[in-house]
This record gives C-alpha cells, sequence and structure tokens, in this order.
C-alpha cells in the first residue's frame, strides 16, 4: 500500500514510505555535462576553487535544479576535503586527478597538523543552498567513508586496486586503524555540522569498497562506517544516511544490517531484482541505472530505467544512477530519463 508523501517526496521515502512515482536525482548531477557549470568553472578557474568559494559552489549545486527540477540537490564538494582538513595538502593535476600530500604509505599520521577550518566554505555553501532551495527539494550533504578517503590517503592519489593501502590494513593494522579512526572522528563532526548548516540527509561514498576481501570488507569498511552511523546519530538522532559501498556486491546485504544506515546505493553492476530480495524488507533503496545506458538514450535507456522501476517497486525507492553521470551525457537523455521515471515518457 503506497503511504502518502509529505511534502519533501524524497526525505519521505528514507524515512521508509513508498511512492508510486519515485522521487529522483543524480549522483554528479552538477558538474561538466552542464554548460553553465564548465563556464563558471572557466570564470573560477579550476575544481577546488569551486569548491572553496561558497557562493560558487552553491550556484553548481543549484544549476541542475533550475535546470530539470529534480527532487534531490546534492551539496557541491569534494570527499577529500576531509583529508585535507586532517592535514594533508590537496591540490589536482590538470587530467590526472587529485594528488595528497604527505603520502600516508611513508609518513606517520601523527606528522600531520589537523586544519578543520578548511571545512568552513562547505559548511557556507550549505548555507547559501538551504535558503535558496524550492520547498518540495531534499538536500542532500555527503563524505567519502573511511576506506575510500584512506586509499587516498595512504597513496597520495588513486589507484585502480588500492594496493599500497591494501598492503599497509595487511602490513600495519594498528598504524592504518589509526587514520581510520581519525577520518571517522573527522567525518562525524563534518556530516553533523553539514545538518547544522542545512543539509537534510547525507550519503556516504565508499567508492573503492569493492576491492576488499570480505574480512577486509568488515573491517574497514562495515565497522567504520557503523562508527559513523552511531556517532552522527548521537549527535543528531533523526539523522537521514544513505550508504554506497560501490562494488560491495554480494556484501551489501550485510552492509545493510549492520551499519544502521536508512538506505542503501546500488551500483549499476548489482541485480535489482536480487536487492529487493536479499536486503532488509521494506529497507529504502536508491539506484541504479547504468550511466552508459543514460548516455545510450533512446529505446535502451528506456529499457533499462524500466528495469529498474519494476524491480524496486514494491519498496521505498529513490531513483539514481549507479554512479556519477558522466561529462558526455547528452541533456535530451537527462530530459528523457525524468520523463520515464516521472510517467511521462
Amino acid at each position: 500500500m503506497t503511504v502518502p508523501v509529505n511534502s519533501k517526496p524524497l526525505l519521505a521515502v528514507l524515512s521508509g514510505q513508498r511512492v508510486d512515482a519515485p522521487p529522483m536525482w543524480l549522483m554528479r548531477q552538477a558538474g561538466r555535462y552542464l554548460p553553465e557549470y564548465r563556464a563558471l568553472r572557466a570564470e573560477k578557474g579550476g575544481f577546488l576553487e569551486l569548491v572553496n568559494d561558497s557562493e560558487a559552489a552553491a550556484e553548481v549545486t543549484l544549476q541542475p535544479l533550475r535546470r530539470f527540477g529534480f527532487d534531490g540537490a546534492i551539496l557541491f564538494s569534494d570527499i577529500l576535503v576531509v583529508p585535507h582538513a586532517l592535514g594533508q595538502d590537496l591540490w589536482f593535476e590538470a587530467g590526472e586527478g587529485p594528488r595528497l600530500a604527505p603520502r600516508l604509505v611513508d609518513h606517520a599520521l601523527e606528522s600531520l597538523t589537523a586544519a578543520p577550518e578548511r571545512l568552513d566554505p562547505v559548511y557556507g555553501t550549505v548555507r547559501r543552498v538551504a535558503a535558496a532551495l524550492p520547498p518540495q527539494v531534499t538536500f542532500l550533504g555527503f563524505a567519502g567513508s573511511p576506506w575510500t578517503n584512506a586509499t587516498y590517503m595512504v597513496a597520495g592519489q588513486g589507484s585502480r586496486d588500492q594496493s599500497d593501502t591494501r598492503r599497509m590494513a595487511y602490513r600495519d593494522p594498528q598504524a592504518f586503524q589509526a587514520i581510520i579512526d581519525a577520518i571517522v572522528a573527522m567525518t562525524i563532526d563534518y556530516l553533523a555540522k553539514q545538518i547544522e548548516a542545512g543539509v537534510e540527509a547525507v550519503q556516504l561514498f565508499d567508492s573503492w569498497a569493492g576491492s576488499l576481501s570480505p574480512a577486509q570488507f568488515e573491517r574497514w569498511v562495515i565497522a567504520p562506517n557503523a562508527a559513523i552511523v552511531a556517532g552522527l546519530r548521537a549527535r543528531v538522532p533523526d539523522a537521514r544516511i544513505i550508504g554506497f559501498p560501490k562494488g560491495a556486491g554480494g556484501k551489501l546485504a550485510a552492509y545493510a544490517r549492520e551499519t544502521g544506515v536508512d538506505a542503501i546505493g546500488l551500483d549499476e553492476t548489482v541485480d535489482p531484482a536480487w536487492a529487493h530480495r536479499e536486503l532488509p524488507a521494506d529497507m529504502p533503496v536508491q539506484g541504479n541505472l547504468d550511466p552508459l545506458a543514460l548516455i545510450a538514450g533512446g529505446a535502451e535507456l528506456e529499457m533499462a530505467a524500466r528495469r529498474v522501476l519494476d524491480a524496486l517497486s514494491e519498496r521505498p525507492h529513490i531513483f539514481n544512477l549507479g554512479h556519477g553521470i558522466l561529462p558526455d551525457t547528452p541533456i535530451a537523455h537527462v530530459e528523457q530519463l525524468i520523463g520515464i521515471v516521472r510517467g511521462q515518457g
């Protein structure tokens, strides 16, 4: 039976309600596929310059809302602001991605001097967006999960297999635990302050969760995320939290049971029918259209979207992609998807 929705459909689903046309937002919905984003980034000079300019970051957050009328706004920022706040230097190499220094594979955590004031621009962005959002839109904040942030902190950059970090976790689990604990503590404070500034729900991104064995997944993904959920709820009892452990596969059910998150984000490799069978009954699920199906458009997009909608029709569902929207995504295909999900296509 469908429960009547409140004035914020996405927030209602996170509270366990089910609606006939699921609310939707898209990961990386504010970004390079939008000409208005590209123009502002060119004006500001780079990605970090945008993130640390509260007025500009608020504008980027709002751009896809104006164009598409999504049910959720996702804060424009980056997961690596937490390592930056823990004391590492952060910059982006053109065409190569983020860099952090000193690398904790060969420097002790104790060599860093925490600088939580580096997060202040993010809270400024939140306050600006919260004051400007349409009343029916849910404002989502986020942070990187400890394992994923640790992979960047240890190696100083992203990698295909997270080998440096996985080796360190086996070689010196005590030192690695200290890194994880520092990320957990900073993340609890960071998310609580996002909520205090105006976000209404948060998402934990664990982009590299799929690289771990089951035992390591329990230790470095489930346990730290459970600690964040418990710590955040101690400060904000009604906090709504989405967990997104990309690549977790068959470990998703344990993650859902043991972390305490309100909802699970599914990446595009997860069969949504399997997720509906295996995840706790009535737990809200988010996802999980393949971003490449969105690029394909046409009949392929419609079939892929309806497959997700049908599989998750009997539980609370937030429609989203299985990962971030890609830069070469046609805007017309996003419009087609919105029509399908909202019953107009």
